[in-house]
């Protein structure tokens, strides 16, 4: 017996929640653009799509406004309800950086000392987090240089992570007056080891892709830079060996004299980020030819034990990071931002804790103790 009788609606409709209105084309700002897919003989699969959301704030190593948080958040909610998107690209403009986090300036200049407006920003910040975590397609950080800080966080947000081997990884919060409470205590306690987690919170060292490769945190690793047309590792990273005096070396940055010699060798080259592109293409083709449901059940299996922390963390974690924003986030972000005043990103630690163990009360005269002051002066 035919069902036709059954009344039915087959009008198609838009679930899209914020539109078109956070994203942009001019610095700073989120860009939001759906690439046609391709097989990999390069053929246009008609009708399917890869979703591009791309951080564009160069200038300012792509740190994120309060605006391209929001534009993000639009992004990833925008991919998950398109029927036509196969997998999201989250990536950013240029060769120099993916992310660098927060943007220092607007944190230093507008949301220190105003506790309650940082708090409303965190909720834009978590809802950031949530939407690349509850996207219903495959999220792919595409890492053209510095994942740093929080944009090492919403990195970890995607599922997978490529990069280009002059990338570079870590956390900046101890060091500029925060913690690394956007993602970052949730997430790297499941993707390394607990020590490995721990010291990469705290000592805010950069590591490189190769270390963060063979350490498990990262997909895949391609070359991106060419000397005399010819692709070749990263000169500032020692690839070659993986024992020195019994100690594991590789993926270290290279010291002294050896770090010369690369710095130099990595002048005479140029960036070219088509080897990541192809790996980012082959990883979207794989990921077109499963079933798109059974997909999402594996991903969101995988997902859920990042969620499981983030989701009990990320209020309580809101509450003191708004907090904090009266006493060191104001010191931390101020002493980044007047760096090219001072001389120097951070206030001095030494004599901030001789204040404290002298018991003495967070006043301005405190804090203009212990910033740097203008070179002028």
């Amino acid at each position: 017996m035919s069902l036709e009788w059954i009344p039915r609606d087959d009008s198609l409709k838009n679930h899209q929640l914020f539109g078109d209105a956070h994203f942009g084309s001019e610095a700073p700002c989120t860009v939001y653009e759906k690439r046609p897919l391709t097989d990999p003989e390069g053929k246009v699969i008609e009708g399917l799509y890869t979703a591009w959301v791309t951080l564009n704030n160069p200038d300012q190593f792509n740190s994120y406004t309060t605006e391209m948080a929001k534009g993000v958040t639009a992004g990833f909610q925008a991919a998950s309800s398109d029927r036509s998107v196969v997998a999201v690209v989250f990536t950013a403009v240029g060769t120099r950086s993916f992310c660098t986090g927060g943007n220092t300036k607007e944190y230093a200049e507008y949301y220190a000392r105003r506790n309650n407006e940082y708090g409303e920003y965190m909720d834009i910040f978590n809802g950031m987090v949530d939407g690349i975590l509850n996207c219903k397609k495959p999220t792919i950080c595409r890492v053209n240089g510095m994942r740093v800080a929080g944009g090492q966080e919403i990195g970890m947000a995607c599922d997978f992570t490529l990069a280009s081997d002059l990338a570079i990884f870590g956390q900046a919060g101890p060091k500029h007056g925060s913690a690394p409470d956007g993602g970052s205590t949730d997430f790297l306690p499941w993707m390394l080891s607990l020590e490995d987690a721990m010291w990469n919170c705290v000592s805010c060292e950069m590591w490189s892709a190769h270390k963060m490769k063979v350490k498990g945190l990262i997909t895949a690793v391609r070359k991106a830079l060419k000397i005399d047309g010819e692709f070749v590792p990263n000169p500032l990273v020692i690839t070659d060996r993986y024992v020195d005096d019994g100690e594991v070396v590789y993926g270290e940055f290279k010291t002294g004299n050896e770090a010369k010699e690369a710095k130099a060798r990595l002048k005479s080259g140029e960036i070219d980020l088509s080897l990541l592109d192809e790996e980012v293409d082959r990883v979207v083709w794989r990921l077109t030819n499963l079933f798109p449901g059974c997909l999402m059940k594996s991903i969101d299996g995988i997902r859920a034990k990042k969620k499981f922390f983030w989701d009990m963390m990320k209020l309580p974690n809101r509450h003191w990071l708004a907090a904090n924003m009266g006493n060191e986030a104001f010191l931390g972000f101020t002493a980044f931002n007047t760096r090219k005043l001072t001389g120097t990103d951070t206030i001095d630690f030494v004599r901030y804790r001789q204040l404290i163990a002298e018991g003495r009360a967070m006043t301005d005269e405190v804090f203009a103790e212990v910033l740097g002051r203008p070179q002028s002066d």
